[in-house]
């Protein structure tokens, strides 16, 4: 069973198109040190719930959009070897320091694949 990161982070609207311009340059980065799959996704469909939800959970704003995204890989033994390397590498240096996004807000963990159809 794979191995997959997760995260949910905010990003304001008008950063969106910067957001997707450094994913287009990171995940290549990924795929390439080992990564199976990079998926970034923007929410459509994220009510804000009375106890919980996505945008509670980061605390977005009414001018930020909730980015939900995932790496996988085959095992955690690998995620962490590609990790390493991605961070390692030349090209993620070339990133901004600042990201179009409250890096503070972010939602990230590891999670051992339960059941896949």
């Amino acid at each position: 069973m794979a191995y997959v990161d997760g995260f949910v982070l905010a990003v304001p609207r008008d950063n969106l198109e910067a957001y997707r311009k450094v994913t287009e340059k990171c995940g290549p980065v990924w795929m390439e040190h080992g990564a199976l799959s990079y998926v970034e996704c923007v929410g459509d469909d994220v009510p804000y719930g009375e106890l919980t939800s996505f945008p509670r959970a980061v605390q977005a704003k009414d001018d930020e959009v909730v980015v939900f995204s995932w790496i996988t890989y085959p095992s955690r033994e690998k995620r962490d070897e590609v990790n390493a390397k991605v961070m390692a590498d030349p090209r993620m240096q070339e990133e901004p320091s600042c990201m179009p996004f409250d890096a503070k807000r972010i939602i990230f963990g590891g999670f051992t694949e339960l059941t896949r159809f």
